[in-house]
């Protein structure tokens, strides 16, 4: 079933299983903010069935990030310049890019787990979006790279958090400061890709992945990435103190039993 098939985003359902598809491949998937716009809606969109999303590109690059129209003096057609965001009063300008990082920020939901499948490029916004969701399978021709300051930018799509966590912050800063590409093997040895397969294999090691992830119950899943999720900046008192509560009510669920 097709949920969703507008400005360069396509949304299929099937079953269990969403696949969100980049399909600007002419463009290397290059985003705009009307893609920024579609992905926020597929995130609302998305039924209550759905218990693994799969992001996933047409074409030989995953995204190489920014519409580069959009740094030109007149802007995207129909969108506001970076010229005319500038001259926004500071509240309004937080709001602009609020809504921007939506599209972003839906992947690491607690009720799904979101994979992103990533050949090629992904660059800036594209390298972004790879790490919103919670899993990368990566093909061997895989090429990162953080090129927001050397524009005179910074990364705001929700991607700086992430990067950090799964990196660390000295390689992180390293990776953003520079600019500079991180290629399939670094990526996998430091924890950016979960997984590193030949071009040929990915779109089957990514579906080995998503029925592996369907194969436990959806709630242990559900309540075992709220866990991890708050375990990174929660006090150990308090995280062993939710994995009771979670395993409480597993095994209330299990066996049928009233709280």
């Amino acid at each position: 079933m097709t949920l969703l098939d507008q400005d360069g985003v396509r949304v299929t359902v099937d079953g269990p299983v969403a696949t969100v598809t980049l399909c600007r491949a002419e463009k290397r998937n290059a985003q705009t903010f009307a893609t920024w716009r579609a992905l926020a809606a597929a995130g609302r969109a998305l039924p209550g069935t759905v218990r693994v999303a799969v992001l996933t590109a047409e074409g030989p690059s995953f995204s190489a990030g920014l519409d580069r129209r959009a740094f030109t003096p007149d802007g995207l057609p129909g969108e506001p310049s970076f010229a005319e965001l500038a001259r926004l009063d500071d509240a309004s300008l937080d709001e602009v890019i609020a809504g921007y990082q939506e599209a972003f920020t839906w992947w690491r939901r607690n009720d799904i787990v979101t994979v992103a499948s990533v050949r090629g490029h992904a660059i800036g916004a594209g390298f972004q979006l790879a790490l919103a969701c919670d899993l990368r399978v990566c093909a061997d021709d895989v090429e990162f790279a953080m090129r927001e300051t050397s524009l005179g930018l910074v990364p705001d799509l929700g991607g700086t958090s992430p990067l950090v966590a799964l990196v660390g912050y000295a390689r992180a800063l390293e990776m953003c400061a520079t600019g500079r590409s991180v290629r399939a093997e670094e990526a996998d040895r430091v924890g950016l890709a979960n997984l590193v397969v030949p071009a040929a294999d990915l779109e089957s090691a990514t579906a080995d992945l998503v029925a592996a992830l369907l194969a436990p119950p959806r709630d242990a899943v559900v309540e075992t990435k709220a866990l991890l999720r708050s375990a990174v900046d929660a006090d150990p008192d308090a995280q062993r103190a939710a994995e009771r509560a979670a395993q409480a009510r597993r095994l209330r669920d299990l066996l049928g039993t009233e709280d």
